[in-house]
């Protein structure tokens, strides 16, 4: 994490007063890791321009490079490409013997992909990189704790994107649950709140907004049917037909369909019925 500040303590002699105070913020000592010679470049220069205090103490170009430089440097903080030429951005994470740092991912993958890093509550940054999004990842870095859970987000990530996004971290305030997508039933949202309904009889509340989720969720079988709720398409019994209708889902909770989303919900569902 971000080292503690240096102070240092200037006198001046102006009369018999005024001490001033020079703070001096440590380095954010940092390491790339990323295959192309170019795109490094990029991001190095990216970093050098950033109005804060990042320093880049090495640069790696593959797995067995990167273990040895994380060993050797111990950063606060590091770039991480996930396809490297000897394998990728997990081989480096779970051979790595040093594990006090905080990862940013830096990624190439469709908009497809991306949504593990979403699934899994995974920092990243997509090629080419942007300078704001890069000043934000930085800043939420600084702003951040170090996540005692992250190797479960770790395996998650990788579960999902050689799985096509079969689960979904949901979290909480004393930590978060993971979920198969398959098991969520329907989603209800309470303001910023959204509660998880699973096949499981349990129920997850979650401190974000249903919209989030919507997103999440919107190109799989799930269908936002109402401002209040999602349903997942696999877990419908029967609609019953009205201005909106409604829709009975096996655990028999009886889901509003709203008038202006009642056509996409039709539509889903007879796609999802054809597949």
């Amino acid at each position: 994490m971000l080292k503690i500040l240096t102070v240092v303590k200037i006198f001046l002699l102006l009369g018999n007063k005024s001490v001033c105070t020079l703070i001096v913020m440590a380095e954010i000592h940092v390491i790339l890791v990323e295959d192309s010679e170019n795109n490094m470049h990029l991001l190095e220069n990216q970093i050098k321009e950033l109005p804060t205090e990042v320093s880049v103490s090495a640069k790696a170009y593959n797995v067995q490079e990167a273990i040895a430089k994380i060993d050797e440097q111990q950063p606060e903080l590091i770039f991480l490409d996930i396809k490297l030429p000897d394998g990728t951005g997990f081989d480096v994470l779970q051979n790595v013997s040093y594990k006090n740092f905080e990862v940013i991912f830096v990624t190439a993958y469709n908009e497809y992909a991306l949504k593990a890093f979403e699934f899994s509550a995974i920092h990243y940054l997509t090629k080419p990189i942007e300078r704001t999004d890069l000043q934000e990842a930085i800043e939420r870095y600084k702003n951040s704790r170090k996540d005692e859970q992250f190797d479960k987000k770790i395996n998650t990530l990788n579960e999902n994107l050689n799985n096509q996004n079969q689960k979904m971290l949901l979290p909480a305030s004393d930590g978060f649950t993971i979920v198969e997508l398959d098991d969520i039933i329907h989603a209800e949202s309470n303001n910023n709140y959204t509660t998880f309904y699973l096949n499981t009889n349990e129920k997850i509340m979650v401190s974000k907004p249903i919209n989030t989720y919507e997103k999440l969720l919107s190109d799989l079988h799930f269908s936002r049917v109402h401002n209040k709720h999602i349903i997942n398409l696999k877990y419908v019994k029967k609609y019953v037909k009205g201005r909106g209708g409604y829709v009975i889902l096996t655990n028999n909770s009886h889901i509003d369909v709203s008038e202006g989303r009642k056509k996409d919900f039709m539509d889903k569902l007879k796609l999802f019925a054809r597949n």
